[in-house]
């Protein structure tokens, strides 16, 4: 057979690589030069301080790879390869801080989101000498930065990642071999979501699996865990039988009725705490042991409309049409579904964004547009998929999503430009395609592209 004659996606599945190595996540310069933190990251990611140091502790440090800028909480770069001593290089995160104090000033030790940072680097430090450890008590290669020398001109605005090598080929790769490319691994993405959901659907029922799916994607990026934990906790069947409490239990069981001070609280907002709490309060010993760790939430640098909290209750309100939601998802028509959501409301969470903040001035979508797409593209199409091939035509005529921080990433990794000068990433199909290809390639390597066997694989799509 004719690889030409080889389903897309199956062709694609054959270009996966092996996952290279592993994840493990007085002032020295008194005339320093007047440069902020940030410009400082910005210069070292731009690797005008090389990429080879010797650390504290007079070992030799190799940065393979620098990463990605991580724009949200958590350590300065992330999906780094660092090599110490001439060994296999390991991807982890790495954090730079003016003074190396900083790693304890700032609350990084405890914090298991710096569990698998690879390297600290910093520019000054007091006496006695300080070592770095995360919460797991390991000790973090430490390296101080050099600033006498630096160059004081001004820095052009860094890109959130470097150019892989795969831009020089998809650079001349006729416009309809890529798009075909990134069909191709839209529908091995596509194809993968909906074996994940035969899985669960056959240990946990239909309903289960659709449910939380849909939650695990409420969640998004940051939230995802929480969220499949409380939706495997709570089924929505036993939780339909308590319709009078299904928001008490699936606030209650989250963790976030924890202070029971309501006068500190507006008037309306105390009016309905009181309501939550005179189902939870009697209740919560029958649930104490589900009742997920605060730890696991993360609400920092979440978009106000996109808090916990109201994903929560967006997540009581479709259990409460769980029947609607699901005559919604079976017919997979992206308008259905879209109308669905859109019909979900609640006189409280219309207009609050969390469980004891003030009423904004203006009624606020529970689910709005960009997570009604993603539950389109990660469950809905998915679900479709398990009977029929029509999903991935309904996939094709979907618009894409704005560009997200990964989207641009990925684009700015393969294309070496910004996702909103790629033309064809206006669309669901091709961002998804590329969105796997960046998971598949990308992430799984450590070795700054030079080990990817994707550039030259890339000249013989057709």
């Amino acid at each position: 057979m004719r690889m030409i004659d080889v389903p897309p996606a199956d062709r694609y599945a054959a270009w996966l690589p092996v996952p290279f190595g592993g994840f493990q996540e007085e002032c020295a310069f008194p005339q320093r030069p007047a440069l902020s933190e940030l410009e400082i990251q910005a210069r070292w990611f731009s690797g005008e301080f090389g990429r080879t140091f010797l650390t504290t502790a007079g070992d030799t440090v190799e940065v393979v790879q620098f990463g990605v800028w991580n724009r949200e909480s958590g350590p300065d770069f992330r999906d780094a390869a660092v090599s110490l001593n001439g060994r296999p290089p390991v991807r982890g995160c790495i954090e730079i801080d003016p003074d190396a104090r900083d790693w304890e000033r700032h609350g990084h030790a405890p914090n298991p989101a710096y569990g698998n940072v690879l390297l600290h680097l910093f520019w000054s430090s007091g006496k006695p000498e300080f070592f770095t450890q995360t919460n797991a008590g390991r000790a973090v290669p430490q390296v101080r930065l050099d600033l006498s020398d630096i160059d004081r001109r001004t820095l052009f605005p860094v890109p959130y990642a470097k150019p892989g090598r795969c831009c020089a080929p998809l650079s001349v790769l006729p416009q309809e071999n890529v798009a075909g490319l990134l069909r191709a691994a839209a529908h091995f993405r596509l194809r993968r979501k909906a074996h994940r959901l035969r899985q669960t659907a056959e240990v946990h029922g239909e309903s289960a699996a659709l449910y939380q799916a849909v939650a695990e994607t409420l969640g998004y990026k940051s939230n995802k865990l929480p969220f499949l934990l409380l939706a495997q906790r709570l089924p929505p069947g036993p939780l339909r039988q308590r319709r009078a409490g299904l928001e008490a239990l699936l606030f209650g069981v989250s963790g976030f009725l924890t202070d029971t001070d309501l006068a500190a609280n507006p008037e309306g907002t105390r009016t309905y705490l009181r309501e939550i709490w005179e189902y939870w309060w009697p209740s919560r010993s029958e649930f104490a042991n589900l009742i997920l760790p605060a730890r696991l939430w993360k609400c920092g640098g979440v978009r106000p409309m996109n808090h916990p909290h109201r994903r929560v209750a967006a997540l009581a309100e479709l259990v409460r049409r769980w029947n609607k939601a699901r005559a919604a998802f079976d017919c997979a028509e992206p308008a259905a579904v879209g109308r669905f959501f859109a019909s979900l409301t609640h006189p409280f969470w219309d207009y609050h964004y969390t469980l004891t903040g003030r009423a904004a001035p203006r009624r606020m979508a529970l689910v709005g547009p960009e997570r009604v797409a993603g539950i389109l593209v990660n469950v809905v199409l998915p679900w479709a998929l398990r009977q029929k091939n029509a999903a991935y035509d309904k996939l094709h005529a979907l618009p894409a999503p704005d560009f997200n921080l990964r989207v641009r990433i990925a684009s700015l990794r393969l294309f070496g430009i910004e996702a909103k000068r790629v033309p064809m990433l206006k669309t669901a199909v091709h961002q998804q395609g590329l969105l796997q290809i960046y998971e598949d390639f990308c992430c799984q390597d450590a070795s700054d592209c030079f080990r990817c066997k994707l550039p030259e694989q890339l000249r013989q799509w057709e």
